[in-house]
């Protein structure tokens, strides 16, 4: 019966390893003294920059596991490979990896986003925005505060907060109800890099809002078509505002963005979200059972790293 060992926290905290599989043949722990007996270990990219892997035995035989959501852009082990070339997976939002693990939502989401009746829009104030991080690899912080001398932005994050919830906040829920009732929503990624496509995408396009969207360049195969603006084919932020304006006097025009709740979602988007239906451990409990050997290999363990680190600093 392979054992996963999950060595990192996520961002320090404990990492829940229940399955959606209660008949697999797989155990996970967080207990680091199993370490040896470990068929594989998971370490959280960005959890190993704070801690380093100096001295962290490999035992023969078993697979090391390069866990992270984070973009390469920003994730430093992920884009060094000095550093990967010591793993054996990869477990990332990249649609090469291993074990694949987007930020797409379920279909079960966008059926619920196309049932469900559209808010009234407040069209004095069009735009949200949501943004605390200040990760700016995209250079979205310079873009929105030049984006703002042209179109009031109502933020209600930290970055250029000017708003406060209306009421009380209970999580995305009351995130999904503020961003409801405006027409437009920023989206814009903290980095730029293929396959990277997150929830700055997802929220406001399930919650009744149209994105405007900066980020991964094959963004369009995550996403009905038609349903987001796309930021970055505007010369500047002068004309973005302007189309942004034109929409809203044009309501035909806006209307545009939300003819993709009519129709099936595509064939391709479809697949990759049927791809990913299966929790992202239980396929790597999967994997680990298909690549783990039958009988593990005697031997003393090695030090991938030595007694060295290869990457200082912190994430971002």
């Amino acid at each position: 019966m392979p054992l996963i060992l999950i060595q990192t926290g996520f961002f320090g905290a404990p990492v829940a390893t229940d399955s959606a599989r209660p008949d697999a043949d797989t155990v996970f722990t967080t207990d680091r003294s199993r370490i040896a007996q470990a068929d594989a270990v998971v370490f959280h990219l960005p959890d190993i920059v704070r801690k380093g892997l100096r001295g962290m035995p490999k035992w023969p035989g078993q697979l090391w596991v390069a866990w992270t959501m984070e973009s390469i852009v920003n994730c430093r082990p992920l884009a060094d490979p000095e550093v990967m070339r010591h793993f054996d997976l990869r477990m990332t939002y990249q649609r090469d990896a291993d074990v694949w693990t987007p930020y797409l939502p379920p279909a079960e989401a966008f059926a619920a986003a196309r049932a469900a009746p559209r808010t009234p829009k407040h069209w004095d104030r069009p735009v949200a925005l949501f943004q605390s991080s200040k990760l700016t690899a995209s250079g979205r912080n310079a873009l929105l505060a030049d984006l703002a001398r042209h179109l009031p932005i109502d933020s209600y994050g930290a970055f250029m907060h000017n708003r406060d919830l209306p009421q009380p906040d209970r999580g995305p829920a009351t995130k999904a109800a503020v961003i409801a009732a405006y027409p437009f929503c920023i989206a814009f990624e903290n980095a730029i890099a293929p396959d990277y496509v997150t929830e700055k995408l997802y929220d406001p396009l399930l919650a009744g809002a149209v994105p405007i969207y900066l980020g991964a360049p094959n963004a369009p195969a995550f996403a009905p078509e038609g349903s987001y603006i796309d930021a970055g084919r505007f010369a500047d932020m002068a004309a973005l505002a302007a189309h942004l304006r034109r929409l809203t006097a044009e309501r035909e025009a806006y209307e545009a963005h939300f003819r993709w709740r009519d129709r099936p979602l595509p064939a391709a988007l479809t697949s990759m979200i049927e791809t990913v239906r299966v929790p992202a451990f239980d396929r790597l409990a999967a994997l680990v059972e298909r690549r783990a050997p039958p009988v593990r290999p005697a031997g003393r363990p090695f030090y991938p790293f030595g007694r060295w680190l290869p990457f200082r600093g912190r994430l971002g």
